[in-house]
């Protein structure tokens, strides 16, 4: 077998983030481009079964050999032991500005350089031809030769969440990880982005909205469309699905003929610090699929806004409920992240939630209690919980002192927690099951109507009100184990 690779410049050393970034995207260019061509000219001109083409993911690497003391106030930007430490690295055009500042933190802090170079890893060639409108890779069997003779493809047994999950072990004088994420998981996780939510993930914000609750879609772009009309927002565009994007309030949208499984929409500002919000429908398997994806795009937090069932009498349809404490029974991430593993709530984003209740509302203090209830909030996985024997799921929903319940909040907050992405939770009572006010039509009052469309607007104004706030109070301690990697 004859391999054939790219050609690519030795490994340099450097003290500037940004020519290290631009080092990065000179080796993954290189990569990229080769795959793409050979595969074009294999599909097109056929490709002998003793040729395999192979190019290689770039990579950061650092060496450190001093325990020097480094700035203890960030969880983040340093390794905590000399040793080596790496993390191959995809899309460094998407990454480029989150790039340059872990990088810049790196040298900052160790007063080292990080050495740029090729890593062992191969790069599939599903994932150096996605975005290529004129290249796609077929299913095996149709391209005229062996797919995975000629080329490299996914590689599942690498591609896994041992290092999120704390299960990754280093061996004395083994490379340790400089990222959560290595590039064959940010590129598996890119290409489901895609799939699923029907937007590419260059859209996506660094402030995620998730609900459950298609209402919330139309009040979202409504309001996107005021802020496009305001020069001082600062929201450059709004795109929906289909990638469709628009720049001015009386943009056309067209309407999408067969809609993704999770309907995704951003609202742009430059910065990406605008925000996105997905709706994710019913049920954890799909707040655990969307957060497991958007995870490695490294938002600055996300929020569950949709609905619940309230569970105490003297909670009204319409009331909001702020989660403080969640009550995990919906099982999907059990293999990941123990139930016994305790999900704290996060100050800064309760603060968030609170203000921003309080301003849309214009209700403080003792009287936001008329319409808020701040308690745990347990999520289930069986959607018909109220047809089971009633002595068994009452009885345990009040000895936790739970006060609402549904089906995907504890779910994103506990991947949030595993992903180090803060979380948080502000749903609407739409039913009250255990007090006779089934979710059925015509339920609703105008009590209600009313405050389901304040609750996007809360949720809006939440995240502008951390989109202020320094990322080092943002992603404190709270969610980072005891040996973290250096990157967010």
């Amino acid at each position: 077998m004859t391999l054939k690779t790219p050609n690519p410049p030795a490994s340099e050393s450097f003290m500037d983030a940004t020519a290290a970034v631009d080092r990065l995207q000179e080796l993954y260019d290189q990569a990229t481009d080769f795959l793409t061509h050979a595969f074009s000219e294999a599909v097109e001109n056929g490709v002998s079964d003793t040729v395999h083409y192979r190019a290689f993911y770039p990579e950061i690497r650092l060496k450190i050999t001093s325990y020097t003391p480094v700035d203890s106030r960030l969880s983040f930007g340093h390794v905590s032991a000399p040793g080596t430490y790496a993390s191959t690295v995809t899309r460094p055009d998407l990454f480029r500005h989150y790039l340059i500042q872990q990088i810049r933190l790196l040298i900052r802090n160790h007063g080292q350089p990080v050495e740029i170079g090729v890593s062992a890893t191969p790069i599939p060639v599903h994932f150096a031809v996605v975005g290529r409108e004129d290249v796609t890779v077929p299913q095996e069997g149709t391209a005229g030769f062996v797919l995975r003779d000629v080329f490299d493809v996914p590689d599942l047994s690498t591609t896994n969440d041992d290092i999120v999950n704390g299960t990754h072990e280093v061996a004395d004088g083994d490379t340790g990880p400089l990222a959560l994420f290595t590039a064959q998981r940010v590129d598996y996780s890119l290409a489901r982005l895609a799939h699923y939510t029907a937007t590419d993930p260059e859209h996506f914000q660094n402030h995620v909205l998730f609900t459950n609750y298609q209402f919330y879609v139309s009040e979202f772009e409504a309001y996107a469309r005021e802020q496009l009309a305001d020069p001082a927002s600062g929201y450059t565009a709004f795109v929906s699905t289909g990638n469709h994007e628009i720049t001015t309030p009386d943009g056309e949208i067209p309407e999408t003929s067969k809609m993704p499984q999770m309907p995704t929409y951003h609202l742009k500002r430059d910065d990406g610090h605008g925000i996105t919000l997905v709706n994710i429908g019913v049920g954890p398997s799909n707040a655990k699929t969307a957060t497991d994806h958007i995870a490695v795009l490294r938002p600055h937090a996300w929020l569950m806004v949709g609905h619940c069932a309230g569970l105490r009498n003297t909670q009204a349809l319409g009331d909001f409920v702020l989660a403080h404490a969640y009550l995990r029974e919906d099982h999907v991430l059990d293999d990941d992240l123990p139930v016994w593993t305790p999900i704290p709530a996060l100050a800064e984003i309760q603060v968030a939630l609170e203000e921003a209740v309080a301003d849309v509302t214009a209700l403080k203090g003792y009287d936001l209690k008329r319409i808020m209830r701040t308690g745990t909030v347990a999520t289930i996985d069986n959607r018909n919980w109220e047809l089971r024997d009633q002595s068994g799921p009452v009885k345990r929903l009040s000895q936790s002192r739970a006060v609402a319940l549904d089906m995907e909040s504890a779910t994103i907050a506990a991947n949030g927690y595993r992903f180090r992405v803060p979380y948080g939770t502000l749903l609407c009572v739409s039913d009250k099951p255990l007090h006779g006010e089934l979710k059925l039509p015509g339920m609703a009052s105008d009590f209600y109507r009313t405050q389901v469309a304040r609750h996007l607007q809360i949720g809006i104004k939440a995240m502008e009100g951390l989109r202020g706030m320094p990322l080092e109070r943002l992603h404190s301690r709270k969610l980072r184990s005891f040996d973290e990697t250096a990157f967010l």
